[in-house]
C-alpha cells in the first residue's frame, strides 16, 4: 500500500512523506519487467522507464546535494546534450541505474534530515533557494515523471496506478 501524507503534522515531515510516496511509485513502475522492457523507448522522444529513473537520480543529487554544498558522484549532465541524463547507455545495467537512484535518494535524505526548511542553498542557475522550495520542486518533478512512467508502463503491459494494489 502506498504511503500516505499525514493529514496534520509538521511541514518537513509532510513534504518528505509526499516525496517518498512518489519515489516509491517510481520504483514500483519497474517491478516485474525485464531489461528490454525497462530500456525500450516508448515515445517518439525516446522516453524509457530506466531513463526516467536515471534522470530522477541525477536531479535528486543536483537539487539536494549540489544546491546545499554536498558532494555527489559524477552526474550525467552535458551542456551540449540536454537529454543525456534521460538516456541509458548499453554499458549501464538496470541494477546500476536503480542503485544510482538509491544512492541519490539516500544522499538527498541526509540533506533533508540535516537542514531546516528555511535553510538556503544556491541553485545551479545562481539564485538562492530554500530547502522548502527544493522539496516542493522535487515533489513536482518526481510526481511528473511518475506520471510519465505510468503511461509508459501502460504501453508496455497495461499496468496502471500509483501503487501496488494489495
Amino acid at each position: 500500500m502506498a504511503q500516505r501524507v499525514p493529514f496534520t503534522g509538521e511541514e518537513k515531515i509532510s513534504l518528505r512523506k509526499s516525496l517518498d510516496r512518489h519515489r516509491d511509485a517510481v520504483l514500483w513502475k519497474l517491478e516485474g519487467l525485464n531489461d528490454e522492457q525497462l530500456r525500450s523507448p516508448m515515445t517518439p522522444s525516446g522516453t524509457s522507464l530506466l531513463g526516467l529513473v536515471k534522470h530522477l537520480a541525477a536531479v535528486e543529487y543536483g537539487w539536494f546535494c549540489e544546491t546545499f554544498g554536498r558532494d555527489t558522484e559524477p552526474l550525467p549532465f552535458d551542456e551540449d546534450d540536454p537529454e543525456a541524463d534521460l538516456r541509458v547507455a548499453p554499458s549501464e545495467t538496470t541494477p546500476d541505474v536503480i542503485a544510482f537512484y538509491g544512492r541519490a535518494r539516500a544522499a538527498a535524505d541526509q540533506v533533508i534530515d540535516q537542514l531546516g526548511v528555511d535553510d538556503l542553498g544556491t541553485a545551479w542557475f545562481g539564485d538562492q533557494v530554500s530547502l522548502r522550495w527544493v522539496l516542493i520542486h522535487m515533489i513536482e518533478e518526481t510526481a511528473r515523471h511518475a506520471g510519465h512512467m505510468d503511461i509508459v508502463r501502460e504501453l508496455i503491459d497495461g499496468a496502471t496506478g500509483d501503487h501496488q494494489r494489495g
